[in-house]
């Protein structure tokens, strides 16, 4: 129960975390390596790759399984946002909905109606269930996610025009 104020180490990491997204005052700010700082599509690409490497080396440590999921659901999103921003006139703006990604990529052409609504339903049936939901993750369910993440990223990819940004291409 609160005592009526919060701890003021809670109070300066929030201020601090806020300071730090506001990025006033600190001079020359580092950015994460490898994220590109073009175009909208550029950058979802670029951090889905990120993402994608992210997974590979949870699952080489071999126990991270909800954070192997939670990184793969990330990863798909950003890869079918990647595509449907160098694909069309989307804005990043329209993507502020999790499940929208998985409505677009159908209505875009990237997936069957069938595809994208499976992959929305396992969004909105596991992932809710495996982030809130009191489940516990599998190695093979994160196995499967960190497996279709792969695949939704290099299909996308492939169907992007322009080439040369992603970072998984370069390794």
């Amino acid at each position: 129960m609160s005592s009526g104020s919060d701890p003021a180490d809670v109070r300066n990491a929030l201020d601090r975390a806020q300071d730090a997204f506001e990025m006033v005052g600190r001079g020359r700010t580092e950015f994460e390596a490898g994220i590109s700082d073009g175009d909208d599509w550029e950058t979802q690409l670029t951090k889905a790759c990120r993402l994608i490497e992210v997974t590979e080396t949870l699952q080489s440590e071999g126990r991270y399984y909800t954070a192997v999921i939670e990184v793969s659901f990330g990863a798909v999103e950003r890869s079918i946002e990647a595509y449907a921003l160098a694909m069309t006139n989307d804005s990043l703006q329209d993507f502020q909905d999790h499940q929208f990604a998985y409505e677009r990529a159908h209505k875009i052409g990237l997936f069957t109606r069938e595809t994208a609504m499976d992959m929305k339903d396992l969004y909105r049936e596991n992932r809710t269930e495996s982030y809130y939901g009191g489940g516990r993750p599998t190695r093979e369910q994160a196995d499967a996610m960190a497996d279709l993440a792969t695949a939704v990223h290099k299909f996308s990819v492939s169907q992007i025009r322009q080439g040369g940004v992603c970072l998984c291409e370069s390794q």
